[in-house]
C-alpha cells in the first residue's frame, strides 16, 4: 500500500503547477542548457599603426622613461638593464644616444630606490658613462649621494658609498671642489658614522650612531671610503708635487696659471651671479682652503674616531690605520695659519 501511494504522488507531481514567489527566480527545467557567454577584450590606450620599427634612439628614450618613472621595481630594473646593454655594446669612442646632461637628472634619484636590484643595475649603468661628462654634474650627483649616506635603510647607505667611490674614480677634483662638496659631504660622513661633537661643548660622542642601528661590516667600508675622499681633497697630487729647479724653465715660469682654463665655468668659485653661500655650501678649489676648514671643523673629531676604531681591531682597525695614514699625508704640511681673516 505504501509503494502504490508513493507512485501516485510522483505521477501527480508532474501535473502540479509550481507556485511563484515574489523575489525568487523561476526554477529552471531539467533539460535547461546554458547558452550565455562572456566576451573579453584588451584595450590599448595608444597604438602605433606604422609598419616601420622604432629607431634605437627612440627605444633608448622610451626605456629611460620607464627606468625613471615606472612604479614597478622589476620594470625599472629591466629598463636599466636594457640601457646598460645598449651602452656596453657600442663601439669605443662612440657617442651615447642621449647626452649625460639628460640621463643623470632622470636616473640619479634611483640612488635612493628601495629595490637593491635597481640600485645595483644603476651603478653598472653609471660606470659606462663617459668620465669626462661627470665632472660638470658632480654637485647634483653628490646631492643624492649624501641623501643616501644618511638614509635610514642600511642597504641604501652602503650602496650610496659605492656611488661616491665611483665619483671619486672619475671626477675626484670636481667632487671635492664643487659647491658643498667638501663640508657637506664630510658632515654626511660624520652623521653616518656617528662621529659628532655634542652641542654646546667640544666633547666627542658616538650617540648618533644609535639612530642607524648596528653598522656591522659597513663600518670598515665607511672608513675606507672616507679615506679615499680625504685623500682626494687633502693629499697632494702627483703633478702638484713635482718641483722645478729655479731658473730651469726661464722665462716660462708659471705658464699654466696664465693659460686658458681647462674646466668649464672656471670662475664659479667667485659666485658672481648666484645666491650667497654659507661656509657649508662654499666651493673650496684650493687644497689649502680645504685643509683650513678640515682642521677647524673635522680633524679633531676624526682623529678621536680613528683612535677608537683602532682599539676595536679586526677590519675596523686596519681601515682606521689606512685613514690615519691619509690624515698624516694630507695635514703634515699644514701650518695652521688662517689667511682668511
Amino acid at each position: 500500500m505504501g509503494s502504490s501511494a508513493r507512485k501516485k504522488k510522483e505521477k501527480k507531481k508532474d501535473f502540479q503547477k509550481p507556485k511563484l514567489r515574489v523575489g525568487k527566480t523561476k526554477a529552471k527545467p531539467d533539460n535547461f542548457t546554458d547558452t550565455s557567454f562572456r566576451a573579453k577584450s584588451i584595450v590599448v590606450n595608444q597604438q602605433s599603426l606604422t609598419t616601420a620599427a622604432p629607431s634605437s634612439g627612440t627605444q633608448f628614450t622610451h626605456y629611460l622613461s620607464l627606468a625613471s618613472s615606472s612604479k614597478s621595481d622589476t620594470q625599472r630594473r629591466d629598463a636599466l638593464s636594457y640601457l646598460t646593454t645598449q651602452l656596453s655594446s657600442q663601439p669605443v669612442n662612440a657617442t651615447i644616444p642621449l647626452p649625460t646632461a639628460i640621463l643623470l637628472p632622470k636616473l640619479l634619484p634611483l640612488i635612493l630606490d628601495g629595490s637593491s636590484s635597481v640600485r645595483a643595475q644603476l651603478l653598472k649603468f653609471l660606470r659606462l658613462l663617459p668620465p669626462s661628462d661627470i665632472g660638470n654634474h658632480a654637485e647634483s650627483a653628490l646631492l643624492y649621494t649624501r641623501a643616501g649616506m644618511t638614509h635610514l635603510a642600511a642597504e641604501i647607505r652602503v650602496d650610496a658609498l659605492d656611488v661616491l667611490e665611483w665619483l671619486l674614480e672619475v671626477a675626484q677634483e670636481d667632487v671635492v671642489a664643487c659647491p658643498g662638496g667638501w663640508v657637506k659631504t664630510l658632515k654626511g660622513f660624520m652623521s653616518m658614522m656617528g662621529w659628532a661633537t655634542s652641542s654646546g661643548s667640544t666633547k666627542w660622542t658616538t650617540a648618533s650612531k644609535a639612530s642607524f642601528g648596528k653598522t656591522g661590516k659597513a663600518f670598515p667600508r665607511q672608513l675606507l671610503v672616507l679615506s679615499q675622499f680625504l685623500k682626494a681633497g687633502l693629499v697632494k697630487s702627483e703633478n702638484e708635487g713635482v718641483g722645478f729647479v729655479i731658473g730651469g724653465r726661464f722665462p716660462l715660469w708659471d705658464v699654466e696659471k696664465h693659460m686658458v682654463p681647462t674646466r668649464s665655468n672656471a670662475y664659479a668659485h667667485l659666485n658672481l651671479f648666484g645666491s650667497s653661500r654659507d661656509e657649508e655650501g662654499e666651493m673650496y678649489i684650493d687644497r689649502e682652503d680645504r685643509q683650513r676648514v678640515f682642521h677647524q671643523r673635522f680633524q679633531a673629531i676624526i682623529e678621536q674616531g680613528v683612535e677608537s676604531a683602532k682599539k676595536e681591531g679586526g677590519e675596523a682597525g686596519r681601515a682606521a690605520a689606512v685613514l690615519s695614514k691619509v690624515l698624516r699625508e694630507g695635514m703634515d704640511d699644514y701650518d695652521g695659519v688662517d689667511d682668511t681673516q
